[in-house]
């Protein structure tokens, strides 16, 4: 019973983990951010790597952001079972290594691309599409989440161009109060 139980964790601490790192952080940062484009989407993937080359530590808190849905249900989920608690941050964890690794130097093999596929699991040749593309393959984890997300960064995008320009209206109405008598 017990390993039902602990396998009902690391999947809820998986589908819910993604789903709000995809929802409140990735998407969000895709419009509104600046680190996760200018790093995870460059040559130097490495949130470490760069805040020591820039020496801006500030930096990493973009990273433990990317890493902060999964641990918001930690103190829930250790009450129901700490073995599914570690076993879930223990496969995201490792997920977030197999979908980085180079698809030219060690592609997925296809038994094992057709068993993602049917599970809605990211494969590193699905991520690959998103690193090639910002707008494509969101869930970094379930690919049923990539056109909830698009649809989000749709709306994310209109609400910023309007509030854009809301705020360049409102500059131009400032400046023009500013220089009549």
């Amino acid at each position: 019973m017990e390993i039902f139980k602990a396998a009902w964790v690391a999947l809820f601490l998986l589908l819910s983990g993604d789903f709000i790192g995809t929802f409140f952080y990735h998407v969000p940062e895709h419009i509104f951010g600046k680190y996760h484009n200018l790093i995870h989407h460059s040559k130097n993937r490495s949130f470490i790597h760069y805040a020591v080359l820039t020496r801006k530590p500030l930096v990493l808190f973009n990273g433990f952001l990317a890493v902060f849905p999964y641990l918001i249900f930690i103190p829930l989920l250790w009450g129901i079972s700490p073995i599914g608690s570690i076993l879930g941050l223990g496969l995201a964890e490792c997920h977030v290594v197999w979908r980085h690794t180079s698809i030219s130097e060690s592609p997925t093999p296809i038994w094992i691309s057709r068993i993602c596929n049917k599970l809605c699991i990211t494969t590193p040749e699905r991520h690959c599409l998103h690193h090639q593309d910002a707008n494509v393959a969101y869930g970094d984890i379930f690919t049923f989440y990539d056109r909830p997300a698009q649809a989000w960064y749709r709306v994310l995008l209109l609400s910023k161009r309007k509030f854009s320009k809301k705020r360049i209206e409102a500059g131009f109405l400032l400046r023009s109060l500013r220089e009549k008598p």
